[in-house]
């Protein structure tokens, strides 16, 4: 997995995308970041609330097509550009999608009322 700043992260989405415009698909996930690469085991008998709560608030961005991993991680004072940006790149890349199929859903309806 490649770890890339924010603006190399968005870069490289959009290639992904491009390249994945005629067929593929684009997996975009992203979730809290402690800053741990591994897992801290439990300790029951301590009753800290929340031990991974150090340092400033995280988001790790990841983004695949199968075959090409991307990561970045957004820090909390980045996340309003960063948003931005990533939302106008969505808008952008985001026509390829297959429209509804409406007819099927409406006869379903139908069926399912006689």
């Amino acid at each position: 997995m490649v770890l890339l700043d924010n603006d190399g992260f968005l870069t490289q989405l959009t290639a992904l995308f491009n390249k994945s415009k005629t067929q593929g698909t684009v997996y975009v996930t992203m979730k809290q970041y402690h800053g741990e690469t591994k897992p801290k085991p439990r300790n029951l008998k301590t009753s800290d609330p929340n031990p991974h709560a150090t340092g400033e608030p995280r988001c790790l961005f990841r983004a695949t097509n199968g075959k090409k991993k991307l990561s970045t991680i957004v820090m909390h004072k980045d996340v309003n550009k960063f948003q931005l940006a990533y939302a106008s790149l969505l808008k952008t890349n985001i026509d390829s999608l297959k429209k509804r199929d409406r007819k099927s859903k409406k006869n379903k309806k139908s069926k399912a009322t006689q």
